[in-house]
């Protein structure tokens, strides 16, 4: 477990004692696709550390309809921030999205060796700084930017670098909720760009024909790197 906990960029910079500690207090939670791990308004006693499979991290209407806030992949953590609030609770529900590893951190604990060292707080006030960046970046995303130039630019930010295809390894509906679109408007979305000859879709492979084309309807002007568009609420940047 510690060799994992030292891959998450919020916990590579800990000392081995730190590390055990951690260790110490921490669990392994597995989860099947669809299962829920905390609901919206539970208690929020950990954070988390997700090893394999999908997460999401959506919040529900009063009338129950979902808006999925962000999407966790392997080697992200979520839901730390909370640990500096006074009897804190989740604002959102988290569920698997394919079968899952967690490990399940300890935040009372944790927040009490942060006391302990500086080091470690900076290290949090580096990933805290990062998530509000990615969230003003997806403010301008759903005040400057149509449904189509985010849909584009969520499959050129998911391309791997050299690489001219991606895998939409999530449920369609869920990443339109995520891209704050309908589910029928991402897939009018993705037929016209396959009707302008700019992608190809096969299954859940989209084939990127004219990545020039892509960029400009994305509206990206600076080199993309790999990875999400943007840093959620409560997830935190994987490495």
């Amino acid at each position: 477990m510690i060799d994992e906990l030292r891959r998450a960029p919020l916990l590579s910079r800990l000392e081995a004692t730190q590390l055990q500690r951690v260790a110490r207090n921490a669990s392994r939670v597995k989860l099947n696709a669809e299962q829920l791990l905390f609901s919206q308004g539970d208690s929020a006693t950990r954070f988390y550390l997700l090893l394999s499979g999908r997460m999401r991290l959506f919040r529900l209407s009063p009338e129950g309809a979902e808006k999925v806030i962000e999407i966790v992949s392997p080697g992200q953590t979520f839901a730390e921030a909370l640990m500096f609030l006074n009897a804190p609770r989740y604002p959102v529900c988290s569920a698997a999205l394919a079968d899952s590893e967690l490990i399940a951190i300890d935040s009372s604990d944790f927040a009490a060796m942060l006391r302990e060292s500086v080091d470690t707080c900076f290290v949090l006030l580096g990933a805290l700084s990062q998530r509000l960046r990615g969230l003003i970046g997806e403010i301008d995303d759903l005040t400057l930017h149509t449904a189509t130039s985010r849909v584009a630019r969520y499959l050129a930010s998911r391309l791997p670098a050299g690489a001219q295809s991606l895998e939409l390894d999530v449920r369609k509906a869920v990443l339109a909720s995520r891209l704050s679109v309908q589910p029928e408007t991402f897939s009018r979305v993705i037929k016209s760009l396959s009707e302008q000859g700019i992608i190809r879709v096969e299954g859940n492979l989209v084939s990127v024909l004219d990545h020039r084309a892509l960029i400009e309807i994305a509206e990206l002007n600076d080199a993309l790197e790999p990875g999400p568009v943007s840093i959620g609420t409560l997830g935190s940047q994987r490495p």
